[in-house]
């Protein structure tokens, strides 16, 4: 089930989608693209109040060793850095991938207006594909939540990343055979797979 069809859910929003979005959009990509080459998984966030980018982000945790090293996170922390302030108001959040529960929890600490997101996230994301956290009236800050802005290139991104990491491990586990079989053939020794004789 994708956000726009969840119920009950948030204000997502899917369309229209402006060319602003798109925008600050494409600036998350270029974000997700610098944890690609970190070999972390290319989630980026850049964070905008009125037209002026704030600060950005990318998903580190691996690196950092941190599980709250999300793009979302990176981005909010260094925003409150540079505004001088853990409140942020007016400003609106824009990520590659739906944010998890972890990140719309401080998303809406941050009293972020509005956040804008790429592709949805079928096995986490809390903006109506898993969970809204964001439809929850009982909560004391109400986030705007538009989602599918350039879905399909961020989706894309993952799953070229997940693609890669595949393969690589594929590659990597039959080197490791061919190098137990070519020391097995070596000794002399059998394998555990293969009959003594």
């Amino acid at each position: 089930m994708t956000a726009s069809t969840a119920a009950p859910q948030s204000d997502v929003q899917s369309d229209p989608v402006s060319e602003r979005d798109r925008h600050f959009m494409r600036l998350a990509q270029a974000a997700a693209k610098a944890a690609r080459a970190a070999g972390e998984v290319p989630v980026g966030a850049v964070l905008v109040r009125g037209d002026e980018v704030i600060a950005s982000g990318f998903n580190h945790p691996i690196g950092a060793h941190d599980p709250s090293a999300h793009a979302e996170m990176a981005a909010l922390r260094a925003g409150a850095h540079a505004l001088g302030n853990y409140r942020l108001p007016g400003c609106e959040l824009y990520v590659t991938l739906e944010p998890c529960l972890m990140c719309a929890g401080a998303i809406m600490h941050a009293r972020i207006a509005r956040v804008v997101f790429g592709a949805h996230d079928p096995k986490t994301g809390a903006c109506g594909s898993v969970v809204d956290a964001f439809a929850n009236e009982q909560l004391n800050h109400h986030t705007s939540v538009s989602g599918g802005v350039l879905a399909d290139e961020c989706g894309e991104a993952l799953r070229a990343f997940f693609a890669d990491r595949r393969r690589a491990s594929r590659e990597a586990r039959r080197k490791a055979r061919e190098q137990a079989e070519q020391a097995q053939g070596g000794t002399g020794v059998a394998g555990p797979d293969e009959p003594a004789g």
